[in-house]
């Protein structure tokens, strides 16, 4: 059985998350998505909601579950068993941030792989940091995220906007 883990912060969960998520998990016997925390960002929403949502989005895929970790992702990646790290790439950017990852991860362990995956076209633009910039702007998301996470990010924003004035 190969195992794969899929880690992020998504914070929050977009639809194109979930066509990497939904691919990879057509590809391996199981897939893992690993709700990390990143010191560098402020998450709007808590690693129990982000869990509960990717749950919600993920539940018609036998072969998904949801799990956090913190640390180093080659290091959960090892304590489940995974032989792969599946990342997503957008842009070039995401390349090259993700290429130096992939260089480091394999460095502190080779039996892991780094497999990246491009995300959809209709999705290439498409980041956490974007749906909520369209929200805070007063933009609409729908379709841009799964439905249950619409209302919880309109409701959030809406609170912090207001926590701005």
């Amino acid at each position: 059985m190969v195992v794969a883990i899929c880690p992020g912060s998504f914070d929050p969960v977009t639809n194109g998350h979930l066509d990497i998520i939904q691919r990879a998990a057509e590809i391996f016997d199981q897939v893992i998505v690993a709700v990390g925390k990143n010191p560098e960002k402020k998450p709007l929403f808590t690693v129990e909601e982000r869990i509960k949502f990717i749950e919600t989005a993920v539940a018609h895929l036998d072969n998904v579950s949801v799990d956090f970790f913190t640390g180093l992702q080659v290091d959960y990646a090892k304590s489940r068993k995974a032989k792969v790290i599946i990342k997503g790439l957008r842009a070039l950017s995401d390349f090259e941030v993700e290429f130096q990852m992939a260089l480091t991860n394999k460095k502190l362990d080779p039996s892991i792989e780094t497999m990246f995956m491009m995300t959809g076209n209709e999705y290439s633009y498409l980041s956490s940091s974007m749906i909520k910039e369209i929200v805070y702007f007063g933009g609409n998301p729908e379709g841009l995220v799964p439905p249950v996470v619409l209302e919880p990010l309109l409701s959030k924003m809406r609170k912090r906007e207001g926590n701005n004035d």
